[in-house]
């Protein structure tokens, strides 16, 4: 296969998980980044300014479209850097370089809004602020994500075995809309840290006592945040005592499924965040996990943009 036929093929919206026509505006949208960053790391090595015009000297073994394709490919199904290689023609590492390249770029596009295209979210303040700005009710919620085991006598070993799952993961804390559109992801703690406790750290108390008109929706794991801001924060009711009568039992479940079912389209996109492979389980280093997770959900909220 050539290396034109490979970016058509791979190009396509079932590689990439996105459409083609949003392809192209993606490429554009990173191309001054990525020309820049090149131009400072070569004007480091050299130690003063280019001597030759722009565009003098060898070509990219991969252009710049193809380390974006290839990226995404990677992104998606979390294929082998050997095997996007040899559909390229050129050495595994040449790919692994590219992915170096190009995720730092797409994890610092930050998140899209609804009805603005030149807006992205960067920040938890950022969010606070669209929230304040625009009366929307947020939805928090913390997903899991198993990552590799830590070697034997690693210093923090144990930080990342999760108390719920019984397997090393990683926690992510995901901020979404009343439709389940993501704004924000990140806290990205070690699996044994609390929902909670990781958000607090973000500074999330300092920015509800700053914006006291944003309101939020939370699971059982953050009802301490829901007794802290009881005005701003709803968690599910408490079930009553087991000598409760019947009737308050039944309007504790009704409200607990009233709560359940307003914030349930938070799950809904850490679910979509999970249909990129990578999320499903990383097997990757953990240091690039962050970045990977924000990539992934800042693409995903470019398409629940628009709904």
């Amino acid at each position: 296969m050539t290396s034109r036929g490979a970016r058509t093929a791979l190009s396509h919206r079932i590689c990439t998980g996105i459409p083609r026509r949003r392809l192209g505006k993606l490429i554009a949208e990173l191309a001054e980044p990525w020309v820049a960053g090149q131009e400072s790391q070569l004007r480091e090595r050299r130690g003063h300014d280019r001597l030759r015009a722009a565009g003098a000297g060898p070509d990219h073994q991969l252009v710049f479209t193809d380390r974006v394709v290839a990226t995404l490919v990677i992104l998606r199904f979390q294929l082998p850097h050997a095997a996007l290689a040899l559909f390229y023609k050129v050495d595994r590492s040449t790919i692994t370089r590219a992915v170096h390249e190009i995720r730092p770029l797409l994890a610092a596009r930050g998140f899209a809004v609804p009805g603005s295209p030149d807006l992205r979210l960067l920040t938890l303040a950022d969010v606070f602020a669209y929230a304040a700005s625009h009366g929307v009710e947020l939805r928090i919620d913390a997903t899991e994500v198993r990552v590799r085991r830590p070697r034997a006598n690693r210093p923090g070993r144990r930080a990342f075995i999760s108390g719920k799952m019984r397997q090393n993961t990683k926690k992510a804390t995901v901020i979404t809309d009343e439709k389940g559109r993501t704004l924000w992801a990140g806290a990205f703690r070690p699996g044994r840290q609390h929902d909670q406790t990781a958000l607090k750290t973000e500074g999330i108390c300092d920015l509800f006592e700053r914006f006291p008109q944003v309101r939020g929706k939370v699971d059982a794991g953050y009802r301490g945040l829901a007794k802290q801001f009881p005005d701003q924060v709803q968690a599910p009711p408490l079930k009553p005592k087991q000598d409760a009568p019947p009737e308050k039992l039944a309007a504790w479940e009704e409200a607990r499924k009233q709560q359940s079912s307003e914030r349930i389209c938070v799950e809904h996109a850490n679910a979509e965040h999970k249909q990129w492979r990578p999320l499903q389980r990383w097997i990757g280093r953990r240091e690039y996990f962050d970045q990977t997770y924000q990539a992934i959900a800042g693409l995903v909220s470019d398409r629940a943009a628009m709904r």
